[in-house]
């Protein structure tokens, strides 16, 4: 359960809400439609904010789809407690259609899962094909929340993030270090990704701190 539906009056849940105002206002000069989600290393919560996000929005009533993009090791069919047999990369080779291959989650939410693991996901994710799935979803949702692997671990979320309108990164309280923050910004800005902020992640009930963040670039 994702803290926006298990705690919805939490601090924590206030936050998501304060994030999803900012993009919303941000958009006012940059439409902000396609919103990559990503880190710099692994485990730093990035999959559970993208869930998030994708929930929160969704309950300000906008048409919203998640889309695991992390080919890789995905992990939001276990967050989400969804079947992968089929997702993304079996679309993306024109195994399934899409409609087929969506999880509807509630009246506003759709979710896309991985599907099976590519060998190439590199190549895959910077298809003429990826494109074309990215433009056929603007047509039919308000927001396509990109779920991807860490920077710095693969070139994956430098190649999504030339197909975003924008770039969150989360980043983990008390453990990340701010040179690796500073490299994966380094990172996707030289594919000219427009960094719209970070989110810090980190739980600390006993000092009331924010579990999540959002800042401005």
């Amino acid at each position: 359960m994702f803290i926006v539906e298990k705690e919805p009056k939490s601090i924590a849940a206030e936050s998501y809400r304060t994030l999803r105002t900012n993009i919303q206002y941000s958009s006012f000069d940059k439409e902000y439609k396609v919103i990559m989600v990503t880190s710099s290393e692994p485990t730093e919560g990035k999959s559970t904010t993208a869930g998030n996000l994708a929930l929160c929005l969704a309950q300000g009533e906008k048409k919203v789809i998640l889309v695991d993009c992390d080919l890789r090791k995905p992990s939001l069919h276990k967050k989400f407690k969804i079947s992968n047999i089929v997702g993304l990369s079996d679309v993306m080779i024109g195994k399934e259609e899409l409609v087929t291959a969506m999880h509807r989650y509630n009246n506003n939410l759709v979710i896309l899962t991985s599907g099976k693991i590519p060998p190439n996901p590199s190549e895959m994710l910077s298809s003429k094909a990826m494109t074309a799935l990215l433009d056929t979803l603007k047509q039919n949702f308000d927001y396509i929340i990109l779920d991807t692997p860490p920077v710095q671990a693969v070139t994956d979320s430098q190649i999504l993030a030339t197909k975003a309108d924008g770039t969150i990164l989360v980043v983990r309280a008390e453990r990340t270090k701010k040179d690796s923050v500073q490299n994966a910004i380094n990172l996707l800005k030289k594919v000219n990704a427009d960094v719209i902020g970070t989110v810090l992640n980190g739980l600390d009930n006993s000092r009331n701190k924010y579990y999540y963040y959002y800042g401005e670039k």
